[in-house]
């Protein structure tokens, strides 16, 4: 009882400091996730230790279920007139600012190991992995409206499909270069990412389905709300049980109710959508910051800084190339690559998946890598949580997008 007490005042207390360190953020011309974190990250076991690790890993789930409301916001702001508007410039942003992530730390990692074949191919395939919450809060602290904000919208929503992918097909050639035995399954190393993410996206549309059938019968609108909560928390259990994209399957539920209901009742939605964000955000970040190991900075090093430096330059690069090949504005040519720098959660779990496989081939080789792969990438995933949304902000104010108050 006094444990569960204590959590909930804690929680309590957790919201209302976030959303005045928030406030304070602003004021110093900083998005307002940066208070969430940073105070987060003071309230954690890195420094005051009032929210100790098992505390943080408890509410994982609060974690999940922010997530799912974030990627079905997404999912809301993609109609498909949009998506034609913005045309195959998207397509080709996607494709060369992941593919530019993976392969300049790839060649960066290479060079500076000496020929460390199976580490660069690793490193580079968790480069293209990012952290939409960090963009979509920084849209919304913005208020910001306009073709970047939708770009940013799709991005950041298909993105970590793709890196998913990437990654299933990249850490089978590394596995495979340092197994001294039998196969290590380059095949189901293949299947199982992309099961994932048609599995997530099937899953949301089966959700989204039954949702646009639902909330075409209620007859007030002041029943959306448990309803949305319902369908989110529904697919992100399902999603986590069966490890499928928890990201996909709600941007599927997003997009397929934005898609196939009326357009007052998508906008109802969507505002009762926003009007929960905030407190989530300040949870999310907050929770962010608390999980953070500030000790594991200085472990950044020199492989940690040319991976922050190339995949800065992949990410950044590669935009700028897909959007000038698909004939895309200039603001978006000029500004989405600042705009989808976070890195977080999809990195780290793959860094976790990576070092567990190469610890369990056994090779010295093998054994290096998962020893140094989690730390380095908790280590650049700090500098991503902070530069990101930093970055986001200020492309969106030279795009001439946002509407502060």
């Amino acid at each position: 009882m006094n444990h569960a007490l204590t959590s909930l005042a804690l929680t309590g207390l957790a919201v209302i400091v976030g959303l005045y360190a928030g406030k304070l953020a602003r004021l110093a011309g900083l998005p307002s996730v940066i208070g969430y974190l940073l105070v987060g990250a003071c309230a954690g076991e890195s420094v005051l230790n009032l929210f100790p690790g098992h505390l943080v890993d408890s509410m994982g789930f609060v974690t999940n279920l922010a997530l799912g409301f974030v990627a079905f916001g997404i999912g809301l702001e993609l109609s498909a007139m949009i998506l034609r508007k913005l045309g195959r410039s998207i397509v080709l942003i996607i494709l060369l600012e992941s593919f530019g992530a993976f392969i300049i730390v790839f060649l960066a990692v290479l060079g500076i190991t000496g020929g460390n074949l199976p580490l660069a191919i690793v490193f580079g395939a968790l480069a293209p992995a990012s952290a939409p919450a960090g963009t979509v809060a920084v849209i919304q602290d913005c208020k910001a409206k306009g073709k970047l904000t939708q770009a940013l919208y799709a991005v950041v929503g298909f993105d970590d499909g793709l890196a998913i992918l990437i990654y299933g097909f990249a850490a089978a050639a590394a596995k495979g270069l340092v197994s001294s035995g039998p196969s290590v399954g380059l095949l189901r190393s293949i299947i199982v990412p992309a099961w994932e993410i048609f599995a997530g996206v099937l899953l949301g549309v089966l959700a989204g389905t039954a949702y646009t059938m639902l909330v075409k019968r209620l007859r007030s609108a002041a029943d959306i709300p448990a309803l949305t909560f319902g369908f989110v928390a529904l697919v992100c259990g399902i999603a986590m049980q069966y490890h499928l994209s928890l990201i996909l399957a709600n941007m599927t539920l997003g997009f397929l109710v934005a898609n196939t209901s009326r357009r007052v009742t998508v906008n109802r939605i969507s505002g009762q959508n926003r009007a929960l964000m905030p407190l989530l955000f300040v949870l999310f970040f907050f929770l962010a910051g608390a999980h953070l190991d500030l000790s594991a900075l200085p472990s950044l090093g020199i492989l940690g800084g040319v991976y922050v430096l190339g995949r800065i330059a992949g990410k950044m690069g590669g935009a700028y190339l897909g959007a000038a090949a698909g004939g895309a504005e200039n603001r978006i040519k000029r500004y989405l690559g600042m705009g989808i720098l976070s890195q977080a959660g999809v990195a780290i779990g793959l860094s976790l998946i990576a070092a567990q496989d190469f610890e369990r081939i056994g090779t010295p080789q093998a054994l290096g890598i998962s020893s140094i792969v989690v730390t380095t990438i908790a280590a650049t995933c700090i500098v991503f949580e902070v530069l990101g949304p930093i970055m986001a902000k200020i492309a969106l104010r030279k795009a001439g997008e946002t509407r502060e108050d």
